[in-house]
């Protein structure tokens, strides 16, 4: 059994180690005896994830009987129909601590959220790494606020 948990950034390790406790208490109380603990730092976008593609490759070599994880966009954002159907050709079970039944209404307006917020941070992302550029070819020292702000524009 491998016991899964996963934040996106690094400010979130302690929320990684509540997951990790959560899944604890649960495998506990259903006797769950866990053999592996893997945690990862990143986006379940990431799909280079170092955490997440070992347990692939355990289910893929068939050493996992059962994996948990909390919830399923813990382990993957999209595409959790084709892991779970991989995981059952591989002879894993797949536990979800916190699974909620979703309409599929709810279902695709939590997906076109999950969407939007990925790339409304990459674009958050991008606008400070350029104007730090910026700053950085004009000789000025920028703040972290002024780097993600938009610059005013230029009128040569």
């Amino acid at each position: 059994t491998i016991a899964y948990a996963r934040v996106s950034s690094p400010s979130q390790k302690n929320d990684l180690a509540t997951q990790k406790d959560a899944l604890r208490v649960y495998c506990l109380e259903h006797r769950i005896k866990v053999d592996q603990w893997i945690e990862d730092i990143g986006s379940a976008l990431n799909y280079k994830r170092k955490g997440f593609n070992q347990t692939i490759e355990e289910i893929e070599l068939g050493h996992v009987k059962r994996l948990v994880i909390g919830y399923e966009d813990r382990f993957v954002r999209f595409g959790y129909d084709w892991f779970e159907s991989f995981c059952e050709r591989h002879g894993t079970e797949i536990v979800v601590v916190n699974g909620e039944a979703l309409s599929p209404n709810e279902e695709l307006v939590s997906d076109l959220l999950a969407i939007i917020t990925v790339f409304s941070a990459r674009l958050h992302g991008l606008r400070s790494h350029k104007n730090t550029i910026r700053a950085a070819a004009l000789g000025k020292e920028i703040t972290d606020d002024q780097s993600t702000q938009d610059p005013a524009p230029s009128h040569a």
